[in-house]
C-alpha cells in the first residue's frame, strides 16, 4: 500500500537547522511532485514547497525562501527538507504529500505522510 513516512523532526534552538526525510512507497514516486506543508496548534496546514518530478525545479512559500530547500531522490524515492536559520515560527507538524501538478493547495495532494514535530526553540 501507498506510505509516505517523514522522519528527521526534533527540537532546535532559533538559528538550528534540520533535515526532514520522507521515504515512499507503493507509487510510482517519480511520477509525483513532492510538496512539504506544514500546520502550527490552531492553524491550518499551510504550503511550505514543492519540487517537480525531475528536481529541477522547486517553489516556496515566502516566509522560508532562502532558509529551505528541498531536493528529491527518485532512486530512493525520498523527497527531503533542509531546514536552515529555523525560527521559532517554523514550529509546526511537517508533512510531506504527492500530487500530480505542483500546486500550493493542499486538497489536490493525493497521497500524505503522517508528519513529523518540529520544535523551534526562542
Amino acid at each position: 500500500q501507498v506510505q509516505l513516512v517523514e522522519s528527521g523532526g526534533g527540537l532546535v534552538q532559533a538559528g538550528g537547522s534540520l533535515r526532514l526525510s520522507c521515504a515512499a512507497s507503493g507509487f510510482t514516486f517519480s511520477a509525483y511532485v513532492m510538496a512539504w506543508f506544514r500546520q502550527a496548534p490552531g492553524k491550518e496546514r499551510e504550503f511550505v514547497g514543492v519540487i517537480r518530478r525531475s528536481g529541477g525545479s522547486t517553489f516556496y512559500r515566502e516566509s522560508v525562501k532562502g532558509r529551505f530547500t528541498i531536493s528529491r531522490d527518485n532512486a530512493k524515492s525520498t523527497v527531503y527538507l533542509q531546514m536552515d536559520s529555523l525560527k521559532p515560527e517554523d514550529t509546526a507538524v511537517y508533512y510531506c504529500a504527492a500530487g500530480p501538478i505542483a500546486i500550493i493547495t493542499s486538497t489536490q495532494y493525493d497521497y500524505w505522510g503522517q508528519g513529523t514535530q518540529v520544535t523551534v526553540s526562542s
